[in-house]
């Protein structure tokens, strides 16, 4: 069997479409718990990750990402399954490569902010935050991964440590940030703190999370500008605009707060998402994906505007056959049309 085309492969000869939302999702569809959100699901429940992993390879992602985001030491204390941590990550792996292999879709193993890392106190924390990033590193290849996935990470110092776990693995490297504030935890612009880890030997930088695509793409066009390698842009799928840049910042009057879970009205449409697809592609940003909030509608609106045709298309929507604004509206129907249409 013919190996399949590497990531830097895809890269090369053009767009690469990254699916993720897994934890978003899942919740939405009562698998795992907001406020903990630890992918615990993968052990309960394999098959509804099975399912999402299919839901997002037929709308057009080139990756499967192993749902081992969060399910590291730290995390996995929280809900007292700390002693189920390595089998997680074995089994999410399996379950990607499951589902990758019903497409021509590469796996990634997953490794995501820690939360003991403080740039305050680097010397003490940083070897912490390396241990947690090196087992996940090590049990995603172990099981075969293509390459490794680091992401919402807010200090470049905490980035450098996951991209040293990668590295010591000789494994390709994907290294996102997330941005909160305007510059990382440790003081750095993004574009400064991309093109660091550019230095230090990633294959791929940019942004993940915490903004939608109006507030993250100005950021990526600059991350864009400072680094050679290729640049990703994984927003979430949230309006969030100049006066409320995250989607932890998202409220609407009267009320405290939307994350994380009153976020539905804020929700991109599909065709929004296109949108932002075309527009990264015109900055020459081509790790394209999704992240919080996403579903495979999103995905497959990516796909389509880049120039594909996905498993998913068979279904994509063809409003000329719908009975009140198609094309073929029956007499006694007109007369509502009025209204539908206004």
């Amino acid at each position: 069997m013919k190996p399949l085309p590497s990531l830097i492969d895809r890269l090369q000869q053009g767009s690469v479409i990254g699916a993720e939302g897994y934890l978003f999702e899942l919740e939405r569809r009562g698998y795992l718990k907001a406020g903990a959100f630890v992918p615990e699901v993968v052990i309960d429940f394999p098959d509804a990750v099975k399912q999402l992993h299919r839901e997002f390879l037929r709308a057009g992602s080139d990756i499967m990402l192993a749902f081992t985001y969060y399910g590291h030491r730290e995390k996995m204390k929280t809900i007292g399954r700390e002693d189920e941590l390595e089998e997680l990550n074995h089994k999410a792996v399996k379950i990607a490569k499951e589902i990758a292999a019903e497409g021509d879709a590469l796996v990634a193993g997953n490794i995501s902010n820690t939360w003991v890392y403080d740039h305050k106190h680097h010397g003490e924390t940083a070897p912490k935050a390396y241990r947690i990033f090196e087992e996940q590193v090590r049990w995603a290849m172990d099981e075969g991964v293509d390459f490794v996935l680091a992401e919402t990470i807010d200090s470049l110092g905490e980035a450098q440590e996951a991209l040293k776990a990668v590295k010591q693995f000789d494994l390709p490297s994907v290294i996102m940030l997330s941005s909160i504030g305007e510059v990382t935890r440790d003081g750095y612009t993004y574009p400064e703190a991309c093109r660091r880890l550019e230095e230090a030997g990633a294959d791929v930088v940019g942004l993940n999370c915490t903004r939608g695509p109006a507030t993250m793409l100005p950021i990526v066009a600059e991350i864009r500008d400072a680094v050679k390698c290729h640049v990703a842009a994984v927003p979430v799928t949230y309006r969030t605009t100049p006066e409320q840049p995250t989607f932890q910042s998202l409220k609407e009057p009267g009320k405290e707060r939307a994350f994380p879970i009153e976020l539905d009205p804020f929700e991109h449409t599909r065709s929004e998402m296109a949108t932002f697809a075309r527009d990264c592609k015109k900055l020459g940003v081509n790790y394209i994906g999704t992240c919080c909030g996403a579903g495979p509608h999103h995905v497959r609106a990516i796909a389509e505007t880049l120039g594909r045709t996905v498993p998913a298309s068979r279904y994509s929507p063809d409003l000329s056959q719908h009975a009140m604004l198609g094309n073929n509206v029956q007499e006694h129907n007109k007369r509502d049309m009025g209204k539908w249409k206004d």
